[in-house]
């Protein structure tokens, strides 16, 4: 096993330039674009390195700028940012690829009903070139499993709602697990302790401090470490509103500090005293408890106690940019850049469009059978139902006999007669196609969270759009080719809608909403303007055309279920299968959309 996945690595290593990521940034200035159209400075002349084999932690309070600083040096800033400044990769700007670089995102989107070790192994399908033996790849997958230190819940599921998985540390390392599988020179982490306890904080924060030392360049944005994970970081960059308070070794930060005046107290975190000297909020807090009485006077040798923190932050900014740790900082940047290493790309190790089409159905297919709500549920709704609407509409009748009110029922008045069997029976097709329908929306929720998921993978190159279009649209076959190719059109389309809006609204509450008053206006209007015009509730010519009496006129389907007109199946189950396509092309198309507005 050990020696298949050498092999598997000398594979992955070989399709790619022997080289190391050396990044570096000078005067990076980025500006976001508000909604009113006016421009806010997020980050201001910014200079930095970061080198192979070295763990550099960005931190700071909230809005500093150090997840802005993360996205740009990852070349994921938004679409209404603007960036200015030079960013080099090995002294070149190169655009970062699949299999060069990995982002770990804050959130941990991973697919609750798989394990962990089926996690891994659909991603190397994914992502391994075709030519590596399964043996290899399965190889790769447990030597990835054990260097993140995940063999004790390999087997078991990540877990969601109603599932019972691991635990959110280990969630977090199958996360960096997922994109470290390709071995990028170059790994982005954006908060990977949040959330996370003390210990499963230091695990995490070991395991990557020894991922850098196997010659990866590793930056990580950290929002409160711990004074042990402090102690594992090599090197630091300190900002406050997107200006640089301290970059250089972590271990020299003390004294940086010190000589600010503003030294860290003994028995007090040093991460804790850096961000509590550039936190303007501490000040908002202080006047807050001054004015309310309930902050006590006490005698402190803490300078922070002497000035306000927007004075201490100013001193600070000022300090760095004459100190000798900014000047060796931009000698080194100077040093790196001129120095045009190896340009670094993936090397083509991609599997084939078949290969990931055929995994992501396949993925799809298991999570779509494990996830109770998407099937399962559905399934037991829709017996409840039948076994109702089987009871209410028992022996209906087959019969065109009319009745009528106050009347001889064997002289009926055709102008207030009416046939209860026919009516029983439209009543009952139009329950059974209107649930049928509004069920559909039923897997929204759960496609949203595909959508994260695909998201996250998309955005590190795992596959295309096309493949998880056509993947997604299989495996939901099965589900809903349960009866007659009518009905399956006919769900197909409300899963294709909802397909559409999923991949454009991210909220599984508001898309309901707006796939149901979609739904009402062809579900609710058109079925039911026919109806009346052939009861003679409603004639043709009170119904507003040209948006309205057109399509009811020419409903086949709904005017055929009282007027039996001659028309053929095939015309309006083509209909339907174009809407089908035209809905997913709608889907691709907001996708594609949605790529060109969000980070990538």
């Amino acid at each position: 096993m050990r020696n298949s996945a050498n092999n598997a690595m000398m594979e992955i290593e070989a399709s790619k330039p022997p080289a190391m990521a050396r990044l570096t940034w000078k005067d990076l200035t980025v500006m976001v674009t508000l909604s009113n159209g006016e421009t806010q400075k997020v980050l201001e002349g910014l200079t930095g390195y970061a080198e192979p084999g070295t763990f550099t932690a960005l931190m700071g309070p909230s809005g500093s700028g150090k997840s802005t600083l993360l996205d740009a040096l990852s070349s994921r800033l938004a679409a209404n940012a603007f960036l200015s400044g030079s960013i080099l990769l090995n002294g070149r700007k190169t655009k970062l690829s699949f299999g060069t670089a990995a982002y770990v995102t804050q959130d941990d989107n991973l697919i609750g009903t798989l394990t962990v070790r089926e996690t891994i192994s659909y991603s190397a399908r994914l992502r391994l070139p075709d030519k590596m033996r399964w043996s290899e790849k399965r190889a790769l997958v447990e030597s990835t499993i054990i260097e993140m230190g995940l063999q004790d819940c390999a087997d078991t599921v990540i877990g969601n709602w109603h599932l019972r998985g691991i635990s959110g540390g280990e969630k977090r390392r199958v996360s960096i697990a997922l994109e470290i599988l390709m071995r990028p020179r170059l790994l982005f982490l954006d908060e990977p302790t949040s959330g996370l306890d003390s210990a499963s904080a230091f695990f995490v924060t070991q395991t990557l401090r020894g991922l850098s030392r196997d010659g990866r360049t590793v930056i990580a944005s950290i929002h409160q470490p711990s004074s042990e994970v402090f102690e594992l970081f090599d090197r630091l960059y300190l900002l406050s509103g997107g200006k640089t308070v301290y970059f250089g070794q972590a271990s020299e930060a003390y004294e940086f500090f010190a000589q600010a005046g503003f030294p860290c107290p003994t028995l007090r975190n040093p991460s804790d005293h850096f961000l509590r000297c550039i936190n303007s909020d501490f000040d908002k807090v202080k006047a807050t408890l001054k004015g309310s009485m309930k902050l006590r006077f006490e005698i402190s040798d803490d300078p922070l106690e002497k000035v306000t923190t927007a004075e201490a932050i100013r001193t600070l900014i000022d300090f760095y940019r004459t100190s000798q740790y900014s000047y060796a900082a931009k000698e080194k940047v100077e040093e790196i850049s001129k120095v045009k290493g190896t340009v670094l790309d993936s090397g083509g190790s991609q599997a084939s469009f078949l290969m990931q089409a055929f995994t992501l159905t396949k993925r799809s297919f298991i999570n779509m059978s494990r996830d109770f709500g998407y099937y399962w549920l559905r399934l037991v709704i829709y017996i409840v139902v039948t076994i109702c609407i089987g009871t209410i509409y028992l022996d209906v009748g087959t019969s065109y006999q009319f009745h009528s009110v106050g009347q001889n029922p064997s002289k009926p008045d055709t102008e207030s007669s009416y046939n209860l069997e026919e009516t029983a029976r439209g009543s009952c097709a139009s329950f059974v196609f209107g649930f049928v329908t509004f069920m559909s929306i039923g897997g929204f929720p759960s496609f949203v969270e595909d959508m994260k998921v695909f998201q996250r993978e998309r955005l590190n190159g795992h596959y295309g759009v096309t493949a998880f279009v056509i993947s997604n649209t299989i495996s939901a076959m099965p589900f809903l080719i349960f009866d007659h190719l009518y009905i399956w059109n006919c769900v197909t389309v409300v899963e294709s809608l909802m397909m559409a809006i999923a991949s454009v609204i991210p909220n599984f509450l508001m898309g309901i909403i707006i796939g149901a008053g979609i739904q009402v206006c062809y579900h609710n209007f058109m079925p039911r303007y026919p109806t009346r015009v052939v009861r003679r509730l409603v004639l043709p010519n009170d119904i507003p055309k040209p948006v309205w009496r057109y399509p009811c006129l020419t409903s086949a389907f709904i005017s055929g279920l009282y007027n039996n007109v001659k028309r053929s199946k095939w015309i309006d189950l083509s209909v339907i299968f174009s809407m089908i396509v035209v809905y997913r092309i709608i889907f691709f198309i907001m996708i594609k959309i949605n790529e060109d507005v969000t980070p990538g």
